[in-house]
């Protein structure tokens, strides 16, 4: 099941303007770049974003969310159409051979389940070619993000052409164990309208993730930092054997 920021229609038109900032992906197009890839897995596309810069540059792209007003809003974006867009899992594909799989941003730590990640993880080396990568990120649970996820720090109003004043938040409802799970409210000035989206994300740290990879048939490459967040978050490199 996709969050409701993903999943609701209203909510999914607005999540590039919500958040226009994608420098995060400038790691990932230098890895495609890096590895060589000419076919790539985006898992947990969303709205496309980073399929579409890999498009544009002449790569082979499938795009995989379980979201589907997600996958509208890329599939409806310039250029949509050089990609091929698949509303699901990774589960559900059709045999591919791909040089590189991502999960980019916070989709890695959304597949909370463990039986879903472990099929994720069966997936995506499915989807690979031998000797193809899968590159993802996560927070590092060292860092405590969630110790910032107020309110306070994060309210803001957002003029969204189009569409009007949004005032956005978020606030840390739990934090159990590796689980930790918060709300996104969004009031929409126009017409007083308020949507909320909860969502609970699983912090894995550095051994347990690198235990999954093996368990999954990986070989472990490298852990990175993340450019844009040193000392926050943690970027898996494995391989297919």
């Amino acid at each position: 099941m996709a969050d409701e920021c993903f999943g609701h229609p209203r909510l999914a038109a607005l999540y590039d303007a919500l958040d226009p900032d994608r420098t995060d992906l400038d790691a990932y197009v230098a890895m495609a770049q890096e590895f060589g890839a000419r076919r790539v897995l985006d898992i947990g596309c969303g709205t496309g974003v980073f399929a579409l810069l890999l498009a544009g540059r002449g790569i082979e792209v499938v795009g995989v969310d379980p979201a589907a007003a997600s996958v509208d809003v890329a599939r409806a974006k310039p250029g949509g159409g050089r990609v091929r867009w698949v509303c699901g899992d990774v589960g559900e594909l059709p045999p591919l051979q791909v040089d590189l799989a991502t999960m980019t941003a916070n989709v890695a730590q959304a597949i909370a389940d463990p039986s879903d990640w472990r099929r994720t993880l069966r997936g995506a080396r499915q989807a690979l070619r031998p000797g193809g990568r899968l590159v993802f990120e996560t927070r590092d649970p060292a860092a405590r993000a969630w110790e910032e996820w107020t309110r306070e720090r994060s309210h803001r109003v957002t003029h969204v052409p189009g569409v009007g004043p949004v005032e956005s938040w978020v606030q840390l409802l739990a934090a159990e164990g590796a689980l930790v799970t918060f709300r996104w409210t969004y009031v929409f000035g126009a017409d007083g309208h308020v949507l909320t989206s909860d969502s609970t994300l699983r912090f894995r740290g550095r051994a347990e993730v690198g235990r999954d990879l093996v368990a999954a048939g990986f070989a472990l490459e490298e852990v990175r930092g993340a450019p844009d967040r040193p000392g926050r978050e943690l970027v898996f490199v494995a391989r297919r054997p």
